[in-house]
């Protein structure tokens, strides 16, 4: 429980920095005058980064403990933000374009390192079966979630109120006084295991992540497609201020993070971890699937809407939220459930890699529909892609023998 415990409140520290940083970026350069494709360019090495972060961060956490890995990724992010710090202003756009993103690739990798190294160690300190697992991993995805909705608004706020550079020196302090107290409080054999010889072997991945991974891609793709980009630019351009932007997607996200903390009290278990869990998610990918649709559909007739187009969009996110919240807290436990006990942290890292790719597609697709066909264009992606996550969760094995 104290590892647990000290995992989760570094990762509090780090994640309420990685909301503020994406909110900054994103304000700050709209503000520039940079379209909605460059925006989402400049996210683009921190999506990519993390793809090979989480496969190259499980196995060295697996290799090195995770003690060292939590630490490698705050210290690299207070890197990334002092790098940051470092643009000037008189640079011209194309060098400006290319710092931010090699900013954004160092930040990246930190978050990526950070978080498979984190989750990894709840499937290592949890020792009381599948019911102990599911509420663990539960309420460290939620109240991670809702410390980042923190972080957006922390992010408008300090934008509005202190400036691009001081808001970027001063969460890079606080995340030096957490990484010293971080490296002084854990463990130094904490997840030490055997790790893969060869990358034939790391990626051998068992019937179950290797499905899951599949689904994950689409998953947050689906949400990163109108959330990342189109959703803050929509907002500010019906005019809304910095701050009252990253103060909505603060709620949302706390909101989000709340509901994922408490989704196993939303899901009937089962003692073998599989069976009643895996229709489970089957179920909420259908639901959440219809969410987009029927957005869609009322946002097809603008003119024949009794409320603003803005209210109706608006509506259709905390619904929407609340479905991918219970969503996320089940896959967020299948794969833990489905990871081996010997190489957890290898297995969390390559279903995190999906992730990351699938929020690297979902980023891109957000900057260049939004850019082109506006707001219902990235529903409409999401739309696509929750159709194929929902479809692919329908191939998850139901028992730990299927699951291999």
């Amino acid at each position: 429980m104290r590892n647990y415990l000290i995992v989760t409140a570094s990762y509090w520290g780090f994640t309420l920095t990685d909301g503020a940083l994406r909110m900054l970026v994103l304000l700050h350069f709209y503000r520039l005058g940079y379209s909605p494709f460059t925006l989402a360019f400049l996210f683009l090495l921190y999506e990519a980064a993390g793809i090979f972060a989480n496969l190259g961060g499980g196995w060295l956490a697996a290799r090195f403990g995770i003690r060292r890995m939590l630490g490698l990724g705050l210290a690299l992010q207070i890197v990334g933000l002092l790098f940051l710090s470092a643009l000037d202003p008189d640079w011209g756009a194309t060098l400006s374009v290319i710092w931010v993103v090699a900013a954004q690739g160092l930040a990246g990798i930190a978050k990526d390192i950070t978080k498979t190294a984190s989750k990894s160690a709840i499937k290592i300190t949890s020792v009381d079966g599948n019911s102990q697992l599911f509420r663990w991993v539960a309420w460290f995805t939620g109240s991670k979630n809702a410390t980042k909705g923190l972080g957006f608004f922390v992010g408008g706020l300090l934008l509005d109120a202190a400036g691009f550079e001081p808001a970027l020196w001063g969460m890079a302090a606080m995340l030096a006084v957490i990484l010293i107290a971080c490296l002084a409080a854990l463990p130094p054999g904490l997840g030490v295991s055997a790790s893969s010889k060869s990358m034939k072997e790391l990626f051998a991945k068992s019937p179950g992540v290797n499905i899951l991974a599949a689904a994950r891609v689409f998953m947050f793709g689906a949400r990163d497609v109108w959330f990342v980009v189109g959703l803050p630019v929509f907002l500010y351009a019906s005019g809304w201020d910095f701050w009252a932007v990253g103060g909505f997607l603060a709620a949302w996200t706390i909101a989000y993070g709340g509901i994922q903390a408490v989704a196993p009290a939303l899901v009937t278990r089962s003692p073998d971890g599989l069976s009643r869990e895996v229709p489970a998610a089957r179920l909420w990918g259908l639901a959440l699937a219809v969410i987009p649709a029927l957005l869609l559909a009322a946002l097809s007739a603008p003119a024949a809407l009794p409320v603003a187009v803005e209210s109706v969009v608006l509506a259709g996110l905390m619904v929407f939220g609340v479905a991918f919240a219970v969503n996320s807290s089940l896959h967020s436990y299948l794969i833990l459930a489905y990871a081996g006990s010997k190489k957890a942290a290898e297995d969390v890292g390559f279903y995190y890699a999906a992730n990351a790719a699938g929020r690297l597609m979902g980023t891109l697709l957000s900057g260049l529909l939004y850019q082109v066909t506006g707001l219902s264009g990235c529903i409409a992606g999401s739309l696509i892609m929750l159709v194929l996550c929902a479809a692919i969760t329908f191939a998850l094995p139901r028992d730990a023998k299927s699951a291999g």
